[in-house]
């Protein structure tokens, strides 16, 4: 086999987990409310020790126990991957509560702006150049949000949260060179040590889930962790094999689902206004989008 068709094959490869990925994130909201009515604290407590152990088995086949060693020899690697634990539960947390309490658009929304507040860190924190496709990008995303708070007359909070909580996730994640599903492993097994006696104490005085829901409610909660882990790891698949322009574009495919699956199934409320300021965020990412390419087309010409 040659060299170009190895490639076609890795893109072909890489394109299939990508959108797979956003599938499976884009549908996750269907099985956060299929648990109702556990409580979604308790709910995250369980996904907090079911993605350690599902992510600690998966390093541990992939890696060894080296690849888990890791990681512990630097102390601040250490301090970045708590840090990192502790937004991705908040950040699981407000999503899985809005999901719970009829609110999945927001989130949509608030996934949607997400590449747009990673480029504004990224230019506040890193200094990184900005472009006038992204200023454009950018000022777009403000109207959108401007038009949400008159419309509701007050914050979008659960779609502000999720973008800006992400965000600085992402980019202590840009600080840690170790693999995805490592790093996973440890921002969830710190927590699960704190949150695995919690969900003993809670099953114990009958304010668990087994006593919340029904019992393949129960089941379907055991699942969580490969449920999280799973679409993080074809998405760290497919960074390895397509172009980051590729994977940008792809990434909205996750939230459309959302949006979609929000308003046809669930029958969440869906107005003029929300309308409006969705469509003023997706021309800001059209704008982002188009920047991206121009300026990866610009690196391969140069």
């Amino acid at each position: 086999m040659n060299e170009t068709t190895d490639e076609r094959k890795a893109q072909r490869i890489g394109m299939i987990c990508a959108v797979s990925s956003m599938f499976v994130w884009g549908v996750m909201p269907i099985y956060w409310r299929a648990l109702i009515p556990i409580d979604p604290f308790i709910i995250i407590l369980y996904r907090i020790v079911l993605t350690a152990v599902t992510c600690g088995v998966a390093v541990l086949k992939v890696y060894g126990i080296a690849g888990i060693k890791a990681p512990l020899k630097n102390k601040k690697t250490i301090a970045m991957l708590f840090a990192a634990g502790c937004l991705i539960v908040i950040s699981w947390s407000v999503y899985v509560a809005a999901v719970h309490a009829g609110q999945t658009i927001q989130t949509s929304i608030g996934y949607y702006m997400n590449p747009l507040a990673v480029c504004m860190l990224g230019m506040i924190f890193f200094k990184e150049r900005l472009t006038k496709y992204k200023l454009i990008a950018i000022v777009f995303a403000c109207m959108g949000v401007l038009v949400l708070l008159v419309h509701f007359m007050r914050l979008p909070t659960i779609a502000l949260t999720l973008a800006i909580v992400f965000a600085i996730y992402a980019a202590i994640k840009k600080h840690l060179k170790i693999q995805a599903i490592v790093s996973l492993f440890y921002e969830t097994a710190f927590l699960a040590m704190i949150t695995f006696p919690v969900i003993v104490y809670f099953e114990a005085t009958g304010r668990g889930a087994i006593h919340a829901g029904e019992p393949h409610q129960f089941i379907m909660l055991l699942f969580s962790g490969i449920a999280t882990a799973t679409p993080l790891i074809l998405f760290a698949i497919a960074a390895n094999r397509i172009s980051m322009v590729s994977l940008g574009m792809i990434v909205y495919i996750s939230p459309s689902i959302k949006l979609l699956i929000s308003i046809f199934l669930f029958r969440e409320p869906f107005d003029f206004g929300q309308l409006v300021a969705i469509m003023i965020i997706w021309i800001g990412l059209a704008f982002f989008t188009y920047g991206e390419i121009r300026g990866t087309s610009t690196k391969i010409e140069s």
